[in-house]
This record gives structure tokens, C-alpha cells and sequence, in this order.
């Protein structure tokens, strides 16, 4: 048995909507009800969502989110029932029920598991002036996205630090990764990307109204 938390506590600044990114309106729906459906779809039934104060969702477990993303994570958690525990970030609407279903799946061989796409550009390491330090191999880079699958004990020992190391924290994978624990990618594709700027929000819009659209007459 499994246990999701949905992280919908950022404030969608860089988004420029006047309220919180979760609550933007995608497709028709709140951002957020898109994850939601497919985290149902997966059979995945319990579900904390750590929200901003002031905002309810029906049909869910309700936390107030954290400071930092981690620290909403942190929050989510000890308000959820027992199970293996799969983190997602409502900011990623296009995730589909086979990507938690996958991540689960593959905690049969690791503490941790993390969807991610193949890195397809050339990534190079600068200085602080800009100068190129080096040219790394792309072959073995991968884009880390949500969903983050984990192993329940090791989840909560690797949220089990301060609030400053909380804040480094960029995924919860990393906070496993310092411990020693075992982490396995699984291959996603750049389609499950993170909303971010107005034009993230555009593409989302059309992808999602694609999802919607009747299939054509045969």
C-alpha cells in the first residue's frame, strides 16, 4: 500500500497569476486536480496535499506547507497513514498514472526512486565569470523530476535534519543520497515538465486540451 503527498504550497511568483500555482486554473480545473486524477488512476487513494494556508481540498488530507518545498514534504508526511510514500509536485500536471505506478514498482530494488528524462542537450560547467570549466557526458545525466518514490523509514530519516540543510535540499532524493541510501532512476520523458514561467502554463494548456479533445471519427 501506498501513500502520496502532493506538494501545491509554492507561491507561483515567477507564474505571475496572483495566487498560488496549484489554484491557476489549467485546462478548465486548478492545477493541482490534474495530479490528483492521475494519482487516483494509479490506484493511489491517501493523499496528503500540503497546501497554502487559507486553501481546501475536498477528498483529501490537507496540510499547511512548509518555509521550503522539503519542509511541506516534511509536514505532508507525518500526517499520512502508513505505506511507502510517493512525493509529487502539483507543478507538473502532465504526469500521468503509470509514472507513479513505475516509481513504486521500483523501490523492489532501491530506498529511492525518482522519475527523470534523458539529458539531451550539451551541459557545460561554468565559473563565476563564465568561463567553461568542463564539458560533461551527457550519456549519463539525467533531468530529476517528480514523482519520488521512497521507501517510508528511510523518507523520514532523510527529513530528519535542520531546517537549514532542509532548505538546500532541491528534491528529497538528495536528502537520501547523503544518507548512503540507494537511488534508482526511471525513465520519464521531458513531457511531465515543471510550470514555471507564463509560457510553461501556454504548452501545458494545449497538451492538457489535447487530453481532453474526442478522438477523431475512424
Amino acid at each position: 500500500m501506498a501513500v502520496a503527498l502532493l506538494v501545491a504550497a509554492g507561491s507561483g511568483e515567477r507564474l505571475g497569476a496572483g495566487r498560488p500555482k496549484a489554484f491557476v486554473v489549467l485546462a478548465g480545473r486548478p492545477m493541482l486536480e490534474w495530479s490528483l486524477d492521475a494519482l487516483r488512476a494509479a490506484g493511489i487513494d491517501d493523499i496528503v496535499v500540503a497546501r497554502p494556508a487559507g486553501y481546501e481540498i475536498e477528498g483529501v488530507v490537507a496540510v499547511e506547507g512548509g518555509a521550503t518545498r522539503s519542509a511541506s514534504v516534511r509536514a505532508a508526511l507525518a500526517a499520512a497513514p502508513p505505506g511507502d510514500v510517493v512525493v509529487h509536485d502539483a507543478a507538473r500536471p502532465l504526469v500521468t498514472p503509470e509514472h507513479f505506478t513505475a516509481a513504486l514498482a521500483a523501490l523492489e530494488e532501491a530506498d529511492c526512486a525518482v522519475a527523470a528524462a534523458p539529458v539531451t542537450d550539451t551541459v557545460k560547467e561554468a565559473d563565476a565569470q563564465g568561463l567553461v570549466m568542463a564539458t560533461h557526458d551527457r550519456s549519463r545525466l539525467w533531468a530529476i523530476q517528480t514523482p519520488q518514490a521512497f521507501r517510508r523509514a528511510v523518507l523520514e530519516r532523510a527529513l530528519a535534519v535542520d531546517d537549514e540543510l532542509l532548505a538546500q535540499a532541491t528534491d528529497d532524493a538528495w536528502l537520501v543520497e547523503r544518507l548512503g541510501g540507494t537511488v534508482r532512476v526511471v525513465e520519464s520523458t521531458p513531457a511531465n515538465f515543471k510550470v514555471t514561467t507564463p509560457y510553461d502554463l501556454t504548452i501545458a494548456e494545449h497538451l492538457l486540451a489535447d487530453r481532453l479533445s474526442p478522438p477523431p471519427a475512424a
